[in-house]
């Protein structure tokens, strides 16, 4: 969209669909926004000032004074009203190409502009107001320029998901639009979205939160237990089944089953699966006898499901009987503006398991609100969170145990080598050897793994069959398999009772010696040794 100056010349914007009042919501137009990621009044993060004045060619001034900036919940905003920062305004005005300038003037504000210092004047590009650009105020007060929709007279309810970006507006819609109808929904986005979170959000809000809420993990059950594990098994059905067991179809009888990594499910657990979602059936393993099962599924996944089913790894009509209504969840680096409250809150979580909350409490005089420094907050907003929120809860964990006792916070070597390729990138100096992990692999078939690459492999990564996949690049699903048709690899089921027991006599109970002598998958071997009581 493009809007006249007063000059005669043009500002180029963006406009998409979204949120926002009556007649943003109808043109989808995104606005210039200022979002506080740090303030050291800590109640301030995540207020925000629109400046849809640049829109129609007028500058915006930044000082201490101006302008107001609210929460979402509040109906009235305040200026930043930090000592620190200048009374005096810098200015923001649009540019030609779409992006934004930054004018110093006579500010005594020190402004830092993507992490480099700025003298007189520095211009923000489109692309960096598309991804967000941070602009650290005095060393005091962290700020986020970025494009956003405001929210409508009536946003949807937040779920206990924490942010108010555009992408998890439309998340928190979508919960609300399907978490009282009776479809199968099929949750969509990378590794660390918070994919249980959005499951758990969906059975919270609907007819069945009074019922079970069961979560299972389809990549770390082995193929050959799966249909017993979702579907139950009577007594005698396979070798060591001597107990009937109910299985999660059952156990969240009338409440909701959500099946993470739906894509690890094998061939003959698909076919289960679709049964059980086309006709509320299920058929427990051994018996001919079909149980009802009401059951609302959840399914989660990152991985390409459609790339699967052209390859033949996954059955198109379980994705589509699974895909009755999908919700895809952005990831961090698309909702750049959350970055500051989803960080104080983990944070303070965090705090409170050690007993050190008063250090983010803004009532308690103990307080030091710059315990955070606000550089790190600025480093953190810029980086690209390839394990998303997940990860940035990481890494307020690291820090919070990283620094406990101390007066001030620690930034260990954990935190500052994941960040300092960001930083380097941001100064135009060449990257340490330390950078962003790199992209996803590529998926090699199983018929390309060799048995001799297999067992150097199982080995390398001491039977942690998780890293073992990883590292060939194929699904924990295609590894079972090539184990299970190796004739040189065993698993922890074909050790006898005796050979187990003489092992942990032998090297003392110590699970990872006793791993490297059976060559053996380290959790398989652990439950062995519960089973056995040794454990």
């Amino acid at each position: 969209m493009k809007t006249e100056k007063s000059d005669g010349s043009t500002v180029g914007m963006t406009a998409v669909g979204g949120y926002g009042d009556r007649s943003e919501e109808r043109s989808g137009l995104r606005l210039p926004t200022l979002t506080i990621l740090y303030h050291p009044d800590l109640r301030r993060i995540g207020a925000r000032a629109f400046l849809s004045e640049l829109l129609v060619g007028r500058e915006v001034l930044v000082s201490r004074n101006q302008p107001d900036l609210a929460r979402p919940d509040q109906l009235a905003g305040e200026p930043l009203e930090d000592n620190h920062i200048s009374r005096r305004p810098f200015r923001l005005r649009a540019a030609q190409d779409g992006g934004i300038d930054l004018l110093l003037d006579d500010s005594r504000t020190a402004v830092v502009a993507q992490g480099v210092s700025v003298l007189q004047e520095h211009r923000f590009s489109a692309s960096e107001v598309e991804h967000g650009a941070v602009l650290e105020l005095s060393g005091r007060v962290v700020l986020l320029l970025h494009l956003t929709i405001p929210l409508g007279q009536t946003p949807p309810p937040r779920f206990g998901l924490i942010g108010d970006s555009p992408g998890l507006l439309r998340v928190r819609a979508d919960i609300q639009r399907v978490s009282d109808l009776e479809v199968p929904v099929l949750l969509r986005g990378e590794t660390g979205t918070g994919k249980e979170l959005a499951a758990r959000a969906i059975h919270e809000a609907g007819p069945r939160r009074s019922g079970p809420f069961l979560g299972v993990n389809l990549g770390a059950i082995p193929p050959t237990l799966s249909a017993s594990e979702l579907f139950g098994a009577v007594r005698g059905a396979f070798t060591g089944s001597v107990t009937q067991q109910e299985g999660y179809f059952r156990r969240a009888h009338g409440g909701t089953l959500f099946l993470d990594e739906i894509g690890e499910a094998p061939p003959e657990v698909q076919v289960m699966l679709l049964r059980a979602l086309e006709t509320g059936e299920i058929f427990p393993v051994g018996s001919q006898s079909a149980l009802r099962a009401d059951v609302r599924v959840i399914a989660a996944t990152d991985v390409d499901l459609e790339g699967r089913v052209r390859d033949g790894g996954f059955r198109a009509p379980l994705l589509h009987r699974l895909s009755g209504f999908e919700i895809w969840l952005p990831p961090l680096r698309e909702r750049r503006e959350d970055v500051g409250r989803l960080l104080f809150h983990f944070l303070r979580q965090e705090l409170a398991r050690i007993g050190e909350g008063h250090r983010l409490d803004p009532e308690s005089r103990l307080c030091d609100p710059l315990w955070l420094p606000p550089r790190l907050v600025s480093r953190l907003a810029r980086y690209e969170w390839p394990g998303n929120v997940r990860q940035l809860r990481n890494v307020a964990r690291q820090l919070v145990i990283g620094s406990r006792g101390l007066s001030h916070l620690e930034i260990g070597p954990q935190v500052e080598r994941l960040l300092r390729a960001e930083d380097t990138a941001g100064s135009g100096e060449q990257p340490p050897e330390v950078s962003l992990p790199s992209p996803p692999p590529r998926w090699r078939k199983p018929s390309e793994v060799g048995e001799e690459e297999l067992l150097a492999t199982l080995r390398e990564s001491r039977w942690d069959l998780k890293a073992a996949a990883t590292a060939l690049k194929i699904s924990r699903t295609s590894l079972y398999a090539l184990i299970d048709e190796s004739p040189r690899i065993r698993k922890a089921s074909d050790l006898t009772g005796e050979e187990i027991e003489r092992c942990f006599r032998e090297e003392g109970g110590d699970l990872d010696a006793m791993v490297e002598r059976l060559e053996v998958s380290k959790k398989a071997l652990g439950r062995r040794l519960r089973e056995m009581k040794l454990a």
